[in-house]
């Protein structure tokens, strides 16, 4: 792996787990295994580099979540293989995370690819439900753009529930419950 690749997913793990503050210069050149200097010689600093390193993470994810969205199946069993696709729930979502993040917050620079991601999901979701609704799986009256919030906030939440108890469970039944709301009268 080249130095900027390397230097780009050492900055993407140190955010996911210390947030940008926590995310200091030497952290990354050490997790890298890079020489000082290596980092300003490929970026212009660190919101260069933690920039680069939060759109490849909404890339990878945006990727994943298009891989389960965008396959077979009705759409109930499309969300449901999203809400139940294979995550490390203890660690967090890398993208919801950096949205408690003050410093990434207050740059419209590095909050970007982060806005995008949740925007583009929430749209996908969206348009599931709506396929849907079409097909008669879901009942007419559901505001697909409610839904899709809230098949986010589900997600985020969960993350959020798990990590506190140190526990999957507040995730799953969270998940469960969901798609408990969502399931067809067929399914």
């Amino acid at each position: 792996m080249s130095t900027p690749e390397r230097l780009i997913e050492s900055t993407r793990e140190l955010l996911w787990e210390r947030g940008y503050v926590g995310t200091s210069p030497k952290a990354i050149l050490e997790r890298a295994g890079a020489g000082q200097g290596s980092m300003y010689h490929h970026f212009t600093g660190k919101p260069d580099l933690a920039l680069a390193a939060i759109r490849r993470t909404a890339e990878e994810m945006r990727a994943t979540a298009q891989d389960v969205l965008g396959g077979p199946g009705t759409p109930y069993q499309r969300i449901e293989a999203y809400l139940r696709r294979e995550r490390d729930v203890l660690r967090g979502c890398p993208i919801g995370r950096l949205t408690m993040d003050p410093d990434v917050v207050a740059s419209d620079e590095l909050r970007g690819p982060v806005d995008e991601t949740i925007d583009w999901l929430r749209e996908q979701l969206a348009a599931i439900v709506e396929e849907g609704k079409e097909q008669g799986q879901f009942v007419p009256s559901l505001d697909a753009e409610e839904v899709a919030a809230t098949i986010l906030s589900t997600v985020q939440g969960g993350y959020v529930l798990a990590r506190a108890s140190g526990s999957p469970a507040a995730f799953d039944a969270g998940v469960r419950g969901l798609l408990s709301l969502l399931r067809p009268a067929t399914a």
